[in-house]
């Protein structure tokens, strides 16, 4: 091993899966990334996943079949499949996105499989499990609640000409894309009913991970659905939350790292958290902020270098992967 402060990706001792239950919330790219790690460092992974997307493809089956929106959920069980040939082909597959301007034109291959499941199943849960199933994934996925879901932003700066103005933004493509800054967050219906097994899987787990990810329509909105936000204050699980590498576009811009901790914060006051986990370079100049910040929440801030050579934007899975298992290792 590397004798320096920071090895630039985790040696294969380090990414030898344990048998320790983590459970890992978020959505989008952000859950992505995060499970793309998670899955090189344990053998028991369940990912909880919001299902407030209405833009896209989800955005459609969802509107026509009155269903889960089923993109996230889709990503999430891409992620989880395996680097071997099966798994590769079958990540590219379910990733797979009709083109040209007929009804299945931006329909991903994925989508169309897990509604059909549903169909048939008439169980969420059990159609997942399926899905799965034929990908080989490498973990569990659940969805956050069992009813599909609308985000409401507190948006200030909507209207140029009334800055001070508070605007309420309404569905998960407005609040990520609103040119107004967001102040906090909120679902429709106000109290959905969670789904159990993701409460359960809280409960039983040794380690919950938050983010990264889109922090107003990705991270927080499983801090708003009751029963599981009672579950991950309950959890006898330590708790780690992930960074980002950058600011979100219109939805964090112009966010400091340890703004991201505030708002986390604000929305679970009763949250505590074990480990804040950051990149070095992401965080440069803000640390000792950053440190205050994680230090009110009860964690402690873990630095390291997560990001891909090049792409500062993008976590680098092993890095990110290395990362995790120091942490679980207790290093």
């Amino acid at each position: 091993m590397s004798s320096g402060p920071q090895p630039p990706g985790p040696d294969r001792a380090r990414l030898r899966p344990a048998r320790r239950k983590v459970v890992a919330l978020g959505g989008g790219h952000g859950l992505f990334a995060s499970l793309s790690a998670l899955r090189r460092v344990t053998r028991d992974l369940t990912a909880i996943v919001t299902v407030a997307d209405d833009g896209g493809s989800s955005g459609r089956l969802r509107r026509e079949y009155g269903v889960l929106p089923p993109g996230d959920l889709r990503m999430a069980l891409a992620a989880l499949c395996g680097d071997d040939s099966w798994g590769t082909t079958w990540s590219r597959v379910v990733q797979h996105r009709f083109t040209g301007d007929g009804e299945l034109g931006g329909h991903a291959v994925g989508n169309l499989l897990i509604i059909a499941l549903w169909e048939l199943l008439d169980d969420p849960v059990q159609g997942l499990e399926w899905v799965g199933r034929l990908l080989g994934a490498h973990g569990r996925v659940l969805p956050m609640a069992s009813v599909p879901l609308d985000l409401a932003a507190e948006v200030v700066g909507v209207d140029p000409d009334f800055p001070d103005r508070i605007t309420t933004v309404r569905g998960q493509v407005a609040c990520a894309t609103t040119t107004g800054q967001v102040r906090s967050m909120s679902l429709v219906p106000a109290d959905p009913p969670a789904c159990t097994e993701a409460v359960q899987a809280v409960a039983e787990a040794d380690w919950v991970v938050l983010g990264p990810g889109s922090w107003f329509t990705s991270v927080i909105p499983h801090l708003l659905v009751p029963e599981l936000a009672g579950a991950l204050v309950a959890t006898p699980a330590r708790r780690l939350v992930t960074l980002n590498l950058a600011p979100q576009p219109g939805e964090t811009e112009g966010f400091s790292p340890h703004a991201h901790l505030e708002v986390l914060a604000s929305h679970a006051p009763d949250l505590a958290v074990d480990v804040v986990l950051a990149d070095r370079a992401a965080v440069r100049g803000t640390t000792r902020e950053l440190r205050r910040a994680a230090d009110r929440l009860g964690g402690r801030l873990v630095l390291a270098d997560m990001a891909m050579a090049g792409r500062p934007d993008r976590h680098d899975p092993r890095r990110l992967a290395g990362a995790f298992a120091r942490i679980f290792e207790g290093e």
